[in-house]
């Protein structure tokens, strides 16, 4: 099936089935009642470069007399590896796998203008790009991983400046050696001041393990990257669900303090932090299912709060397992409604 066929019933066919609403969706868990009459004013330009306006170098701030803010809706985007079972080639007897064009149609309509890619689906990065301008959408970020060599860089960079990209992230990286991060490190080093050559901003994207992970002496990946990646290089696209995660894995056992972890991460990084990955957690527990992610608005997160503290250049929607497998274009437009309505 389809979901943007009839977004706004299905929707609220969702909505129901899950005991919440409309109104409940947009106030969201921890953020208190957001009115809803104001949905259709017009949000103030968040805009911004590096650590957003008003920052100080990795420290935020907040907002004079007790004005409320809304996102630019041209800053929201959306992590493509959440729409990968709806994205998949359509095969028989597999109703959720619509195809790649049919899953960027849908984001169109539901009012995206940007998106995150992770892989191209069989596409060259021209015929991509051609996709993307006949839906009105722009790949403005991506995540690939670090290449094996001098001359993939210069490909994978050669094909984020074909399809109109700013940004280039590494996505993933796990180890528990010590030199392993310590290489990596050099290597995204390496490659940003290639990207930086192509007018392309070079950033990581965390989970939690580099906050846990013992590298030896108690030492942690994110505290190697901190002290070696090039500032002057390579940004940060921090990801909420997992620095409050972070938290809640090492003893923080109250959303507040979670969510403080997660402010501090921001704040105490010396790399610039110019992308957000926003998704939810369902709770503070500490296995799963217990904990998990799920839609935006929904859970013990509070966006509003981490927004205040630190503005970005991009806030891309993103949720690894939507809680709605049959119709993950549920999670997409359920994170746009969020986001767009979102006063902080």
């Amino acid at each position: 099936m389809c979901f943007g066929h009839d977004g706004d019933a299905a929707l609220e066919r969702s909505l129901a089935e899950k005991g919440a609403s409309r109104r409940g969706l947009l106030r969201g868990a921890t953020v208190g009642a957001a009115a809803l009459g104001a949905l259709g004013a017009s949000p103030a330009t968040a805009g911004g470069k590096g650590h957003g306006p008003g920052h100080g170098h990795g420290h935020g701030h907040g907002h004079g007399g007790g004005r409320r803010k809304s996102l630019d809706h041209e800053l929201i985007s959306i992590q493509l590896y959440t729409l990968r079972s709806a994205a998949a080639a359509p095969a028989a007897g597999n109703a959720v796998a619509i195809g790649h064009a049919a899953v960027l149609a849908a984001l169109a309509r539901y009012g995206y203008e940007r998106v995150e890619l992770a892989g191209l689906y069989g596409e060259t990065a021209a015929s991509m790009r051609a996709i993307l301008d006949g839906l009105g959408l722009r790949s403005t970020s991506s995540h690939d991983g670090i290449s094996a060599d001098t001359g993939g860089a210069h490909v994978k960079f050669q094909n984020a400046k074909t399809l109109g990209q700013q940004y280039v992230n590494v996505p993933y990286l796990a180890s528990a050696n010590l030199s392993d991060w310590q290489r990596w490190a050099d290597q995204m080093n390496a490659e940003a001041a290639i990207a930086k050559r192509y007018g392309l901003k070079y950033g990581y994207h965390n989970h939690a393990h580099e906050f846990t992970t013992d590298l030896g002496g108690g030492l942690t990946p994110w505290e190697v990257l901190m002290d070696r990646l090039d500032r002057r290089l390579v940004h940060l696209e921090v990801d909420l669900y997992w620095a409050f995660t972070a938290g809640v894995n090492t003893g923080h056992t109250t959303a507040e303090s979670a969510l403080q972890f997660a402010k501090d991460v921001v704040n105490e990084a010396p790399l610039a932090v110019r992308q957000y990955h926003v998704k939810d957690r369902t709770s503070m527990g500490t296995s799963q299912p217990e904990a998990d992610m799920c839609d935006l608005g929904v859970g013990v997160i509070d966006f509003p709060s981490l927004f205040r503290n630190h503005e970005v250049e991009e806030y891309i929607v993103e949720n690894d397992t939507p809680d709605n497998a049959a119709a993950p274009l549920l999670t997409a437009a359920v994170g746009r409604l969020y986001l767009e309505h979102l006063e902080y």
